[in-house]
């Protein structure tokens, strides 16, 4: 239970669990979702938990019906979530991109399964494009936080709500299914961020001041230019503030392996073996996967002579690391499209064949 798990302790729990569990203790006040595999176990967890605690809980008619709740309730300056999958997050694309230019705080939990159209319900990272590039119209950007274990799932489920209110932006924790699924040990500790205060533009009510309006519709193209530059001020801002990877023996690396989320532990392993044989590999993990690390990337293209991108997909963020090394050395792709991520001596073999 959340108020059993806020200690040192260690806790076996399920990805999906901890998530909501880490979503409650970080102050939500409001969930609204819709049943999905696989990350259903996060509605579960909420509607008992929720509403133990006094908080909103709705189980709604459809994911359209769940993520616009979520921005009604994010427009009244709380913590407002929701969850869902692939096909689903599909669904709510044009609200996302709503909440975007009404500058809403909304959480999303995005737990990726295989695609296109249904699809399986299999691990997947097939909506990274989704995630970082958008199915909305016009200019927008989310944030997204790609953890690789359960521990991270917590941790970056408190950094998702503080990002989303410091920035009035919609944040995206983008997990799999083998992350939603995985149960490993993981420590709950207090919510680690200031809370940010939403007084100056929330809707409340109208109490002895002018009313307030959040919209995202100007009549005027000269008014929107203008919008739309103030907006995208805010993404550099979020892009020189908030841009996190993790990294493992670049100072001397030939080779560079670049992944994230789940993917990122037979990576690492495979690194390891590459090591023991003798070959200088290194690892770089993109946390925030919008920010990007393309500045590290650029860096590391100086002094590295390849980079080889792992991912479970047809090969999607692999288009990113290719515009941030912009063709200085070779940038190769190993991927399996839907499932668990390549084994580790798969990846050794494919990376001893691209050398």
């Amino acid at each position: 239970m959340a108020t059993e798990c806020l200690t040192d302790k260690k806790v076996l729990m399920k990805g999906n669990y901890a998530i909501a569990n880490a979503a409650v203790l970080a102050g939500c006040q409001c969930y609204f979702g819709y049943p999905i595999t696989p990350q259903s176990e996060i509605g579960e967890f909420m509607s008992g938990k929720m509403q133990e605690l006094g908080r909103a809980y709705v189980s709604a008619e459809s994911e359209l019906a769940a993520i616009n709740m979520t921005i009604g309730a994010a427009s009244t300056g709380v913590k407002a979530m929701s969850s869902s999958s692939s096909c689903a997050v599909a669904l709510m694309q044009e609200a996302l991109s709503y909440a975007a230019s009404d500058q809403l705080p909304v959480v999303l939990v995005s737990v990726m399964r295989g695609g296109p159209g249904l699809g399986n319900i299999y691990p997947s990272q097939g909506d990274y494009f989704q995630a970082t590039k958008g199915g909305g119209n016009g200019d927008y950007k989310l944030i997204v936080l790609a953890p690789s274990t359960v521990q991270e799932c917590v941790d970056l489920t408190y950094k998702a709500f503080y990002l989303a209110h410091k920035y009035k932006n919609p944040t995206v924790l983008l997990a799999d299914g083998l992350l939603g699924q995985m149960m490993e040990p993981v420590t709950f500790k207090p919510y680690p961020y200031e809370e940010i205060d939403n007084s100056s533009w929330a809707l409340t009510g109208a109490k002895a001041r002018d009313g307030r309006i959040i919209r995202s519709y100007a009549p005027l193209a000269d008014d929107q230019c203008v919008y739309l530059e103030q907006l995208f001020n805010k993404y550099r801002q979020i892009e020189e503030n908030e841009t996190e990877w993790e990294e493992r023996d670049t100072a001397d690396a030939d080779v560079v392996l670049v992944s994230f989320g789940s993917t990122s532990r037979n990576v690492n392993t495979a690194a390891k073996i590459l090591r023991q044989k003798g070959v200088k590999v290194g690892t770089l993990r993109p946390i925030t996967l919008f920010p990007f690390p393309s500045k590290r990337l650029q860096e590391l293209s100086k002094t590295v002579k390849k980079f080889v991108v792992v991912e479970v997909n047809m090969g999607q963020m692999v288009n990113d690391v290719r515009l941030a090394v912009n063709g200085r050395v070779p940038v190769e792709l190993v991927h399996k499209p839907v499932g668990t991520p390549p084994a580790p001596d798969v990846i050794v073999k494919k990376v001893e064949e691209l050398i």
